[in-house]
């Protein structure tokens, strides 16, 4: 299902968890579940994933994670305050020591001159340490910028459990 560098990464991510015995939770939008599907691809992942949260609406991100309506509607749901909120919600609302959230245009439409396709905002952050957001602007169609989404998060995950 996943190809050789995802399920690499993953394994990655979920051997520098167990190392300190950490667990994961995943708040995703533009990914629809595709992160913590690629961690849950491999066996014995139950010891690393608490949970995940798929927030495609702006409802949902409210609802299920706490993402101030303010963050939504004076940013826009692909920005990163609502990135970060959606990280610090998820950790808030799970039993993990570090989350990763996702909130982007994977296209092909719903670009703009200020959110183009391919943007992606990152949030992450592990119980203790500061938080950290990315930006990235991916190349390629809808499964490309997918796909180097999942990938920069769970790169992200491996960081943060390494620190």
């Amino acid at each position: 299902m996943f190809d050789h560098e995802i399920r690499e990464a993953a394994e990655h991510a979920l051997l520098a968890c167990r190392k300190k015995t950490l667990k994961v939770v995943t708040a995703e939008s533009c990914t629809g579940g595709l992160i913590a599907a690629a961690l849950t691809a491999i066996a014995g992942s139950s010891d690393v994933v608490d949970r995940a949260f798929v927030t495609y609406s702006n409802e949902a991100k409210r609802e299920m994670i706490g993402v101030p309506w303010e963050a939504i509607l004076g940013h826009g749901a692909v920005s990163e305050p609502v990135a970060r909120a959606m990280a610090a919600g998820a950790l808030a609302r799970s039993n993990a020591d570090i989350a990763v959230s996702v909130t982007g245009v994977a296209g092909p439409g719903g670009g703009s001159d200020e959110k183009p396709v391919g943007l992606v905002h990152f949030g992450a952050v592990r119980a203790g340490f500061e938080p950290i957001a990315e930006r990235h602007i991916f190349p390629g169609d809808r499964d490309q910028i997918r796909r180097l989404t999942v990938l920069t998060a769970l790169a992200m995950v491996s960081s943060l459990a390494e620190a």
